[in-house]
């Protein structure tokens, strides 16, 4: 009697999803409001293992809100790049407890990377990409381990980079979800007013786009809402969205000190 053929593992190295399947989930919830959308994507497991990653800015509220409305066991993910405002710290902790989130989870870089790359701590002031790199991207690749997908909460109307954004997105394999997409400032100013929603402190002395201290500063009448991000600098993001084309940094007024760099 012949021997069974010998079964080979197969090391199954498929990304969880495609650009299909993105393409398929924009054209299932195209028209469908936003909490209904994400409502059915946790309850029927669309998306998988999935968390939501928060900057704890001053627009952060309104997608958390959302998705506690939909669903309070979804993980919350705060890069804590350990150059924080204060207030940011305090504000996240605000938020996690009124809207009663039950998975908040914070990941940090490696102390032993910032000893042997950023040992002073000023590598913000000469090479903000490489700053980023240990401090913000690394840490959330590997806040991302084990995810097949993740909710960011970048809007279309922020910057000239962030336009047209869909609703679902691939991105390394996994599936990328931007509910606010479409939504305008007046939508999250409308969200905020309904569902009373407390502002970040920093948000009324002018700080539109809120990342790290040392790069943020005020926003001035008639600015991109994220101009304060890394000013005099080419940059426009940190690094964990998709690479983006630069714009040039408006002038600043040279009276306020809050809109020069701190070096």
């Amino acid at each position: 009697m012949a021997e069974p053929a010998r079964q080979i593992d197969v090391l199954d190295a498929r990304p969880a999803f495609t650009q299909a399947d993105a393409d398929a989930l924009n054209a299932r919830f195209e028209g469908v409001d936003t909490l209904s959308m994400l409502r059915t994507v946790f309850a029927e497991g669309l998306a998988g293992n999935v968390a939501v990653v928060s900057s704890f800015g001053t627009e952060s509220a309104v997608l958390l809100s959302l998705i506690a409305k939909a669903d309070k066991t979804v993980p919350v993910i705060f890069v804590d790049t350990l150059k924080m405002f204060a207030e940011t710290l305090d504000y996240r902790e605000t938020l996690i407890r009124t809207l009663g989130f039950t998975d908040s989870r914070a990941v940090a870089p490696h102390a032993e990377v910032l000893a042997q790359k950023d040992e002073t701590g000023l590598r913000w002031s000469y090479d903000p990409d490489g700053c980023c790199e240990i401090r913000k991207v690394e840490p959330m690749n590997r806040a991302k381990e084990g995810l097949d997908a993740w909710i960011s909460g970048r809007k279309a109307f922020q910057s000239v980079t962030r336009q047209n954004l869909p609703r679902f997105e691939i991105e390394d394999g996994r599936l990328k979800i931007n509910p606010l997409g479409d939504w305008t400032k007046d939508d999250l100013e409308a969200w905020f007013e309904a569902e009373k929603l407390p502002r970040h402190p920093l948000e009324a002395q002018g700080y539109l786009s809120i990342g790290c201290e040392p790069c943020t500063s005020k926003v001035l009448p008639g600015e991109d809402p994220r101009a304060g991000r890394w000013r005099g600098w080419d940059k426009v993001e940190c690094g964990i969205h998709s690479p983006v084309t630069p714009i040039p940094a408006p002038a600043a007024d040279p009276d306020d000190p809050a809109n020069q760099p701190v070096f």
